[in-house]
């Protein structure tokens, strides 16, 4: 969300799109839960606006406490809808949130469309890195460009003292950025600030254009347009 918010920002026209069919929470994040898209005569749908951001997400033909009791195939179809039954129109940048792992809304992605590259995010404890390795060599394997890895709750700064405490212990991303030569994008820091911006709605872009992590995503999204302008 804040990657897209980030580019938006920057004068880019943007698109998110909520791949994460079993939990999306794209809806929640930028307070658009009671939207519901809408659809055109010629049968195709019309993405959800907010922030300048046009996006699209199965939460917004759900009830909020419906789950998505689906196999792939189905999953599969979804995505594909989204992708090109969306009237996204011209865009510069269309960011696709991906679950974990490496499963059907990830191959369906690789195999629809030729993805500018792929942004890997973690958290700095080991277990975390285990999917992270896992899912560079997908994107390896499938011939998308790795952009570089982003790793989140890196340090928790107390707003008190200013010391930063390491709450995951770990090799953490920039480790696997090296094991795997790609770039290493910056950390993004734990803090509430975070929590309570995801949970509001409103994206720190827009809360606090200024904070740490709202100057990280501008920083990381300045870096993404270079890496896919230099690829």
């Amino acid at each position: 969300v804040n990657l897209a918010m980030a580019l938006s920002a920057l004068g880019k026209r943007t698109g998110l799109l909520d791949a994460d069919v079993y939990g999306p929470s794209t809806p929640k994040m930028l307070g658009t839960e009671e939207s519901r898209p809408a659809a055109t005569e010629r049968e195709t749908i019309v993405p959800v606006e907010v922030h300048g951001l046009k996006t699209m997400s199965i939460g917004y033909l759900l009830e909020e406490d419906s789950p998505v009791i689906w196999r792939g195939p189905m999953v599969t179809g979804l995505l594909r809808q989204f992708l090109f039954q969306v009237e996204w129109g011209e865009l510069d940048f269309l960011i696709l949130d991906l679950p974990p792992g490496t499963g059907d809304a990830q191959l369906t992605l690789v195999q629809s469309l030729a993805l500018d590259g792929g942004l890997i995010v973690t958290t700095p404890q080991d277990v975390a890195l285990l999917d992270v390795r896992r899912g560079i060599q997908m994107f390896q394997r499938t011939s998308v460009p790795i952009l570089g890895i982003l790793e989140n709750m890196s340090g928790f700064e107390c707003s008190h003292c200013g010391q930063v405490t390491e709450i995951f212990q770990g090799q953490g991303g920039e480790k696997a950025a090296q094991d795997y030569g790609v770039p290493f994008l910056g950390k993004i820091p734990l803090e509430p600030a975070t929590a309570a911006s995801g949970d509001s709605g409103i994206p720190v872009l827009v809360s606090d254009p200024k904070g740490s992590l709202a100057t990280v995503m501008m920083s990381t999204a300045h870096r993404v347009m270079e890496l896919i302008a230099t690829a």
